[in-house]
């Protein structure tokens, strides 16, 4: 009988630890899932800063290169597209939201033929998309 009792305690101790160990392993890839998806929002977010950069400069040089400004915003806007596909955390979706909104607000305010529409809700959403994207 002793040794019946000390193979089920071996079996019960082998299945706590296989337990354990997919509860930590589920753990930690949910956690890299976590940082993976901040590390993507800080990259894109740093991409959207590059393109709002660019797009200061093409609305200063609007009169040499007019496509300039759009090339500029649909880069802006494809970065949009690829951060709001990759979260679900409601600040960031609000800063993409906001962003998204003053992008738009710039096209229009082109296509009435304003040569220098105000960028400065787009510079002001994308700093901060940038700061809700930092962890």
């Amino acid at each position: 009988m002793g040794a019946s009792r000390h193979r089920r305690r071996g079996r019960i101790t082998a299945i706590a630890a296989t337990v354990a160990a997919v509860a930590l392993t589920a753990g930690l890839t949910t956690g890299c899932d976590a940082v993976n998806k901040a590390l993507d929002c800080v990259q894109t977010a740093d991409s959207i800063a590059d393109s709002v950069t660019d797009l200061q400069q093409a609305v200063e040089n609007a009169a040499n290169d007019p496509t300039q400004t759009d090339e500029s915003l649909n880069s802006i806007q494809k970065n949009l597209d690829k951060i709001g596909d990759k979260t679900d955390n409601a600040d960031v979706n609000k800063a993409v939201d906001d962003l998204r909104k003053a992008v738009d607000n710039v096209r229009q305010a082109i296509k009435n033929g304003d040569e220098t529409p105000d960028i400065g809700p787009v510079t002001d959403a994308a700093g901060e998309l940038t700061k809700v994207c930092t962890p």
